[in-house]
């Protein structure tokens, strides 16, 4: 037996795609497969239930090795990231002093924002003591006016230090029309690319650093579904490598200049596809400039056209728009995935934020945590050690495929009207970044998508509003502003948190109380669903064991003070229970019936108008109920 060579396939015969829909069809009973089976991505595609080696048959993809051009399966051979962390620098000394500290705990890539007013060639010789600039990747974002001077100042410090340049790898984050979105600056055409072909030239004696930033994170913050954020990130990027290209800049360099910032969420599979869409689509807007690769012997030059220009450099940084700050716990659940979602999507730089930023200025366990989920990915899930995890797989191969077509439809159209900058100009971008946040908030005060411990679940013994430091506010360098539409950060929890804050807030607290009678399942079922569902407004929520009569239900609810009762039965009894709880608790309190009972109609006209189901918006019910009692 020991000799004997196991061989699975052959113990198992092949089965058609034909036969599997049959079992499925024969299995949903009549039930029409694509209702119950197919699933509508907020991008506009369709995901199967099941795919199948023939789904991607056809990908050319499927032949591509990580680090060759197209890139889809990543710019580098195998999966290694910067681990980044970020330091808003208010004392130069005390950065300085924070930087030294988390490179010594596993941080490879630091991100500092700099204040315009400091900067000097003192303060970046402060700020950088004793940091060995060419064993780590150094980033710094600063007021778009001052980038040229920071670049200068980085160029002359190095030189100084006399540090090999090719060893020296980072970023300057300029990006005039991320400043155009988020702070209403009103640049021309000219004055953009101007301080662009300026920041460009004063960090050539810096080959690594890529100093013209596409910000996609703030699409992601305020709300853009991902095709939209690849698709206005691709454009974003080819208005400044076609205008930079136009001022008489090296093309190849030039494209080797750019960096992409982009947001990483929850939505898991679909956010490593959206990476290697990115690298994918990057590459193939690169390589129709044809650029002439300007270095001897480059093995990635084919035809004299440099295929390395083409190597889309992405940083990714965990979401704000799904964290919450009720249950904040949870958020670090959000960005382990996230994380994971970023690295195996092949990012060459991570920060993953603290799961406590939404509210209060980070401290060192938050902070420490947050490096550690990428520390872990690395040293004991070995994320770093396979290019490309998720090559071959039929699922995330058909997610890229499909997310590649809706983001280059909106690159297209945005190319078709102008390119990107007439975009920003004309607003389009901003209205349609917020008719897709109103959308997502409408599905999250519907519960259609779920925020755990915010609209499903809530902690119900927990206050917030003390540990609440700050509001989340948009970072700002205090120049002059104009008229043109900003795109403003959003989280998705922030309305139901308004809802949890007031009630905090009030003098007394609402009671809800359960009046649980009849059928045992249904009412434990529609009393959990009750319960979690005024929890979301910080309620306080009395359940029951069950009840003999509805008077005893009601007397005992009027004895605890509820504000509101809820009646947990089945559709069938509440013909006889739901009148007689009306009559019970008329002009005395709130009553509520749990479910859509058939005869709601007839219910209505009895005179009781709340009910609480699965297809209720929350968010409205509960401000609704918040206006009454609060």
């Amino acid at each position: 037996m020991a000799e004997k060579k196991l061989n699975l396939l052959a113990d198992f015969p092949s089965i058609s795609t034909q036969q599997w829909m049959d079992k499925i069809t024969a299995d949903l009973k009549g039930a029409d497969f694509d209702k119950k089976l197919v699933w509508k991505t907020n991008e506009g595609f369709n995901v199967l239930p099941f795919y199948r080696a023939e789904d991607i048959e056809n990908f050319k993809s499927t032949d591509v090795v990580p680090g060759k051009f197209p890139y889809i399966r990543g710019t580098k051979a195998d999966n290694s990231w910067f681990v980044r962390q970020e330091i808003v620098v208010k004392d130069v000394k005390e950065a300085n002093a924070k930087a030294l500290v988390l490179l010594c705990k596993g941080v490879t890539s630091l991100g500092f924002k700099l204040n315009k007013k400091d900067l000097s060639a003192e303060y970046i010789a402060a700020l950088l003591e004793n940091i060995k600039a060419d064993c780590i990747e150094l980033n710094f974002t600063i007021c778009t006016k001052r980038s040229v001077d920071l670049a200068t100042m980085l160029t002359d410090y190095f030189k100084s230090k006399e540090y090999n340049v090719a060893q020296l790898h980072g970023s300057i984050n300029w990006d005039g029309m991320n400043a155009m979105l988020l702070r209403g600056k009103d640049f021309e055409k000219e004055e953009l690319v101007s301080m662009a072909k300026a920041t460009f030239d004063a960090a050539l004696g810096m080959p690594f650093f890529r100093v013209i930033g596409v910000n996609a994170t703030t699409l992601s913050n305020t709300g853009a579904f991902l095709d939209q954020e690849l698709g206005y990130a691709l454009a974003w990027g080819n208005e400044y490598l076609s205008s930079l290209i136009e001022a008489g800049c090296e093309p190849s360099i030039v494209a080797k200049n750019i960096k992409f910032n982009f947001g990483v969420g929850s939505n898991y599979f679909m956010e490593i596809a959206k990476f290697r869409a990115a690298k994918l689509l990057w590459a193939n807007i690169v390589d129709a400039y044809q650029v002439k690769c300007i270095k001897q012997g480059c093995q990635h030059t084919i035809e004299g056209v440099c295929k390395c220009a083409a190597k889309m450099r992405i940083h990714a940084q965990t979401t704000e728009f799904n964290k919450t700050t009720f249950d904040a716990n949870v958020n670090m659940l959000r960005t382990q995935t996230e994380a994971m979602s970023a690295t195996l999507g092949g990012v060459n730089s991570l920060t993953v934020m603290p799961y406590d930023s939404t509210y209060k200025k980070p401290d060192e366990f938050s902070e420490r945590i947050a490096r550690n989920q990428q520390l872990l990915l690395k040293e004991e899930s070995h994320f770093d050690k396979v290019a490309d995890p998720a090559a071959g797989s039929y699922y995330i191969e058909t997610l890229t495929s499909e997310l590649a077509a809706q983001a280059w439809k909106i690159f297209l159209e945005v190319e078709d009207n102008g390119g990107f900058f007439a975009a920003i100009k004309a607003g389009t971008v901003q209205k349609a970044i917020k008719a897709t946040a109103v959308s997502r908030l409408k599905s999250v005060s519907s519960r259609r998508e779920v925020l755990l411990g915010t609209n499903q679940f809530p902690n119900f013994a927990e206050f917030a509003a003390a540990k609440v430091e700050f509001a989340k506010a948009t970072a700002d360098c205090n120049c002059n502003h104009s008229a043109i539409e900003t795109l403003v950060p959003v989280r998705a929890a922030e309305e139901f948190e308004a809802l949890r804050f007031a009630t905090e807030a009030a003098a007394k607290r609402p009671k809800v109380f359960m009046l649980t009678i009849g059928n045992l399942a249904m009412r434990l079922a529609r009393a959990q669903f009750s319960c979690n569902f005024f929890a979301c407004a910080g309620y306080e929520v009395v359940d029951n064991l069950g009840f003999k009569t509805i008077d005893e239900g009601v007397n005992a609810a009027l004895e605890a003070n509820a504000a509101i009762i809820v009646l947990c039965s089945s559709d069938d009894e509440y013909a006889e229970h739901a009148p007689a709880a009306y009559e019970a608790t008329k002009g005395k309190t709130i009553l509520v019936v749990a479910g859509a009972p058939a005869n709601m109609d007839e219910l209505k006209a009895f005179g009781i108008e709340h009910f609480v189901n699965v297809k209720t918006n929350v968010l409205d019910m509960l401000q609704k109920f918040n206006s009454k009692l609060l």
